[in-house]
């Protein structure tokens, strides 16, 4: 029961966040990641789950994660030269590091999402 309700929480949050990102520039990547991750939420809140999808888009957003990391201004740049200012002040990303950092966290998001199902489902 828990679990069904992480995963109609986990589906309608990813689904927001969809939405969040219709406008941006970057859109073509964004509303794609979080439309699959919404979508084998959802699935697994009604028992279907698909533990080799879960494999891969966890490999894909983990390898792009690192990206982010390593990027110029991503995560290792926030916290090595801007000493890790808020990343939360407000939605709009003036700064770039700030937009790399939230879509870091948020592929980590998706993934122990994804990887929560993942180990659920008899994965290993």
């Amino acid at each position: 029961m828990v679990l069904i309700v992480l995963n109609i929480i986990f589906c309608l949050s990813f689904l927001v966040f969809a939405w969040f990102n219709i406008n941006d520039t970057d859109s073509w990547l964004w509303l794609p990641i979080y439309m699959a991750a919404s979508i084998l939420c959802g699935a697994a809140a009604f028992g279907m789950y698909y533990p080799m999808g879960y494999l891969f888009l966890i490999a894909f957003y983990l390898i792009y994660a690192l990206i982010l990391f390593f990027a110029k201004d991503g995560v290792r740049d926030w916290i090595t030269k801007y000493s890790t200012p808020s990343i939360t002040e407000s939605m709009q990303a003036k700064k770039p590091y700030i937009e790399k950092t939230r879509e870091f966290f948020g592929l980590l998001i998706i993934s122990a999402a994804l990887a929560l199902n993942y180990f659920v489902s008899g994965g290993i």
